[in-house]
């Protein structure tokens, strides 16, 4: 009995947070490359595209859930369909960040697996002056406590958000050429990544 782990060629990522954190625009900064600074309300929306790895063809849903408390049964839903989970709050809000900690709770108890992929998201962060919420607190209490990855990310400056879906991605445990394949995708991503500016303290995550 071999009990190696194969990889995925289908996943759902899971984007969750409080309404007007960004989601959306993260989402459709990735699929995209665009930017829309007013914010829509989402109730539920799924997004899938497909792509061809070494002549595998991998689908990769994106679910973009309600940042709204009103919708128990989706919320669960969405989350026992869910493959990764980005827990999105914006730098600017720190009652956003109370959200993803209850959200995270949420998932956990749904899943009943500590090991649940999840990547927490600190959107905004190009709103320096706004800023709220310590990078280094959250990097403490993810990371050390928590026990999962923590990243930063500006939708609108297009700073670091390919790096939250790759590692989504790994930890979802895609074929891992698939990143080269997401890199060639945008000519505004350097091939070399020494290129990039330093992510603070967020290189702990398995971004390569």
């Amino acid at each position: 009995m071999s009990l190696e782990v194969k990889e995925k060629t289908e996943v759902r990522l899971v984007f969750m947070g409080a309404a007007g954190v960004g989601k959306t625009a993260l989402i459709k900064r990735f699929l995209q490359d665009s930017f829309d600074p007013k914010h829509r309300r989402t109730v539920e929306e799924l997004h899938s595209k497909e792509y061809e790895v070494a002549g595998v063809k991998v689908t990769i849903n994106i679910m973009d859930t309600s940042g709204s408390y009103s919708f128990p049964a989706m919320r669960k839903l969405s989350i026992q369909n869910g493959d990764a989970f980005a827990l999105v709050y914006s730098v600017d809000d720190p009652e956003s960040l109370e959200a993803i900690k209850r959200l995270r709770e949420e998932i956990l108890e749904v899943k009943e697996d500590k090991f649940t992929p999840i990547v927490v998201v600190g959107n905004k962060k190009d709103r320096m002056q706004e800023r709220r919420v310590s990078a280094d607190d959250v990097l403490a209490k993810v990371e050390l406590d928590w026990n999962n990855c923590f990243l930063e990310a500006s939708a609108k400056e297009n700073d670091n958000v390919m790096e939250v879906f790759k590692e989504l991605l790994q930890q979802a445990n895609l074929p891992s050429r698939l990143s080269p394949a997401l890199r060639r995708r945008r000519e505004t991503f350097p091939k070399d990544m020494s290129l990039r500016p330093p992510m603070n303290k967020t290189n702990s995550c398995s971004v390569s």
